[in-house]
């Protein structure tokens, strides 16, 4: 089994949602992080710092670490805005263009998945900004119906990575389907919208989720982690992430970015 890994980038900054509620809701999730014990005072108050000094994505640091262990990541920028995600194309150009000079791969995190105008916008823009012409898309929080996939395929992605399920990689209306196997919020957020676990029960609960892998001879196992966790203020989650790579590592699977696999299964 090789293993895919790949980062969602939500946030950028504190300040693109000063028009929304999702730093009254941050805050009240942190204080019940901590009033349940989910989270240590040290935590909670490095969350509050990071809200004053305007600090939201932890990118640099997480692609420092994935190139000293030679992750071969998928960091995935949305270039429009919607349903939280509202950073500017400023900010998300800067990124794209980033993450590609690290010598790391970059897709498009989608907003729109039922409007094929919209969709095809999405792609054109992120072409434009990235200068590549084959890239994959993961939607944001996942969304889609049944026209979703024909409309990626029709705006010309080269891939799709936002079905939930544990089964390996398909071909579907001409372009490739990479199923999301472990999530890190459905490690996190255990039927919460909070974090409700230690470490330990989570190292458990991936445990459990890589036998099912095994246990299904899947080929290759996708893995999500998102960037803003990378931080000491989301110890337990970091510690998660770093726990599970060498996890992976000490086990002999190989890391492969999607770009790869697809190379991989079509010869």
């Amino acid at each position: 089994m090789k293993v895919i890994v790949s980062h969602d980038v939500d946030h950028l900054t504190v300040w693109e949602h000063n028009r929304d509620l999702f730093i009254p809701k941050h805050i009240v999730r942190s204080i019940i992080e901590y009033l349940t014990g989910s989270v240590q005072a040290k935590e909670l108050v490095r969350r509050f710092a990071n809200i004053r000094n305007n600090q939201f994505n932890n990118i640099d640091n997480l692609m420092k670490y994935d190139k000293n262990f030679r992750i071969p990541s998928t960091f995935f920028i949305g270039v429009n805005k919607g349903k939280g995600l509202n950073y500017s194309i400023q900010n998300a150009s800067h990124w794209i263009r980033k993450i590609l000079q690290n010598g790391l791969d970059v897709g498009v995190h989608g907003i729109a998945y039922d409007n094929l105008s919209q969709i095809k916008f999405e792609h054109d823009l992120f072409r434009e900004i990235s200068n590549i012409s084959d890239f994959g898309i993961r939607m944001h929080y996942l969304r889609g119906d049944q026209k979703t996939i024909r409309y990626l395929h029709e705006a010309g992605y080269l891939f799709d990575a936002s079905v939930y399920s544990v089964q390996n990689p398909f071909k579907y209306i001409g372009i490739w389907e990479f199923p999301l196997n472990i999530m890190d919020a459905h490690i996190f957020h255990h039927g919460r919208k909070w974090q409700n676990w230690n470490l330990d029960r989570m190292k458990e609960a991936t445990k459990v989720l890589i036998g099912e892998v095994l246990k299904k001879r899947m080929e290759y196992c996708s893995l999500l982690f998102h960037d803003c966790f990378f931080h000491d203020s989301f110890k337990t989650k970091k510690d998660w992430y770093t726990w599970i790579i060498q996890y992976l590592k000490g086990e002999g699977f190989e890391f492969v970015n999607y770009r790869r696999a697809i190379q991989e299964i079509e010869q």
